[in-house]
């Protein structure tokens, strides 16, 4: 067929770019919406939202930096909050060019270096350098209309890209000229090579705007910005044939209500308590900004930082033992000399040079919110077990892996004497056990007996061996205590992985513990190595655990 697009069969039709998806927004027979950001986040945050388009605000970008929408931030100042934005969204972005930033030669600059930033489109408004906002004082001087279009022209002569979009904005209704003013201008601006003109007003009606595009008939796509008569039915917009409107500031002014309430909040309360549960979470902010992204191009580009294993945490359980303490958190989140549990041991993963920290969250799992880890999620934890939760991290477990629990405490060079251990699997065994005593009625304890007792000796490196393991030995039986740490060569990481998949078919993994992992392992013949250790460590259980982490801190 004549005039048709051949394709390969198997080929994909190309995506668009931003300069095209924003040419097609102006040139559509809908109504399109574009919706202001003034930073990279909240440029996220409107794509998010589902917004086709970003209007990259003058008075938003202004505001964000603390000075007044005069012109006082300067282009290159403009530009490099722009390329923040480009670089952070898929979708094209409009941005609010005041004046041009200057006569043609600053339009000419501008438009290049805005092509370069992958921006789609600048909007300029024809009045004066340096600008004033339009909703500030009255009879605002207009700019010669013959020199505003050569500016027009320097623009789309200097585009980079032919899908670059220049909007003429007309202010004629602004400085009071009236409908036969804006026309003219409109008709020159449109002879200059403007894709599109946006028609500006500050009344609390829509009736200059409708006078407007009723006697503009339709020649080029017209622009609004509804601010000021944000009453006016979109509809209304619809009928008169308006093919952009664009929310202006509306996220600035919001995000400057919710900084406020919230700043004066905790100034009067000296607290956070009352507005912490009012917001985003901190792992919603990571979302946002790409935490995960790295993550995985960590993986990607540093799968072994300095050949360290990484480590998987278990912290899905509440810690019922600790009663109210644990009402609004998990027990690895419990404040420990100035920050949570979790955190400490997350610093003696990262001193050891293990950087991949991976997290298994399940109660109040929104509360695990660290910068620095990983975080998978065993939603079933109120009626699972550690292997469950294990079972959530699977994708994790491969190569040098380092499993432990995450409400307890120990010394780093324990870490050191676990990754020096060529072993399949290696837990570090607590030869003093007997020295370690609690009040809880409870206490549950991780008890080894070993293919050989304790020598004594702790620099002795003769081989010792997992015989059982359970928390049911007698004491005649028991050899040590396992403080909760594992390392896992690649073999090992292997054989765990395995014998999840056989308990999820045996019906055993829902309730069983690493304790029965383990056993079942030795039991199959796998040599799992100890480790003995004297005793420097401790789990938290109950409120007199937590003193005493203070004091092990």
């Amino acid at each position: 067929m004549q005039g048709a697009i051949h394709r390969n069969q198997g080929e994909q039709p190309r995506t668009p770019t931003k300069t095209e998806q924003l040419r097609a927004m102006l040139a559509s027979k809908d109504l399109e919406f574009l919706m202001e950001a003034h930073n990279g986040l909240s440029a996220k945050i409107v794509e998010e939202a589902g917004f086709k388009g970003i209007w990259a605000s003058g008075l938003s970008m202004s505001a964000a930096l603390g000075v007044r929408d005069n012109n006082e931030a300067s282009w290159t100042q403009i530009m490099d909050v722009l390329e923040f934005m480009a670089d952070a969204t898929t979708v094209p972005i409009l941005v609010d060019g005041d004046t041009g930033w200057g006569n043609f030669n600053n339009m000419r600059r501008a438009v290049t270096k805005l092509c370069q930033r992958g921006v789609a489109g600048i909007c300029i408004e024809d009045k004066l350098f340096p600008k004033t906002n339009s909703f500030l004082g009255e009879g605002q001087p207009l700019a010669d209309i013959d020199e505003f279009s050569g500016k027009i022209k320097a623009g789309k002569d200097s585009q980079l890209d032919d899908s670059f979009s220049i909007v003429a904005r007309l202010e004629a209704f602004i400085a009071g000229r009236g409908l036969a003013e804006a026309l003219r201008r409109a008709e020159a601006y449109h002879a200059a090579g403007a894709d599109a003109l946006l028609v500006h007003s500050k009344l609390s009606t829509a009736e200059e705007i409708e006078a407007f595009a009723a006697e503009w008939g339709g020649r080029c796509p017209l622009v609004i910005v509804p601010t000021k008569y944000f009453r006016t039915p979109t509809d209304d917009f619809r009928k008169v044939g308006i093919s952009v409107a664009i929310w202006a500031n509306h996220n600035m002014r919001a995000a400057i209500t919710a900084m406020r309430d919230t700043s004066r909040q905790i100034f009067r309360e000296e607290s956070l308590a009352g507005v912490d549960g009012n917001m985003v979470k901190v792992k919603e902010v990571f979302e946002l900004t790409g935490n995960d992204e790295l993550a995985e191009a960590e993986k990607k580009y540093l799968p072994q930082q300095n050949g360290k294993p990484h480590a998987v945490v278990l912290a899905a359980s509440r810690g019922e033992q600790l009663g109210v303490l644990t009402e609004d958190r998990p027990k690895c989140m419990i404040d420990v000399r100035g920050k949570p549990l979790l955190s400490h041991l997350v610093d003696t993963y990262k001193s050891a040079g293990i950087g991949d920290v991976v997290v298994v969250r399940g109660y109040k799992k929104d509360q695990i919110n660290l910068a620095s880890i990983t975080t998978v999620d065993n939603d079933l934890y109120a009626n699972t077990g550690e292997v469950a939760s294990l079972s959530c991290a699977a994708g994790h477990i491969h190569g040098d892996c380092i499993l432990s629990y995450g409400d307890i405490l120990f010394r780093q060079y324990y870490l050191d004497q676990l990754m020096s251990s060529d072993a399949d699997i290696t837990l570090l065994v607590d030869a003093l056990w007997k020295d370690r005593k609690s009040d809880s009625e409870n206490w549950v304890r991780d008890l080894v007996k070993c293919s050989k007792p304790f020598s004594g000796d702790f620099l002795d490196d003769k081989p010792v061996s997992l015989s059982r393991i359970g928390n049911d030995l007698k004491d005649v039986d028991v050899d040590g205590e396992w403080i909760g740490v594992a390392q896992l060569k690649p073999q090992g990481s292997d054989w765990v992985r395995a014998e999840i998949e056989a308990m999820g078919k045996d019906g055993s993994l829902p309730k069983a513990c690493l304790l029965d992992l383990f056993a079942r392992l030795a039991d199959k013949g796998a040599e799992i190595r100890v480790i003995y250790v004297p005793g420097q460590w401790l789990d938290v259980d109950d409120a007199a655990d937590i003193i005493k982490a203070g004091k092990f801190l």
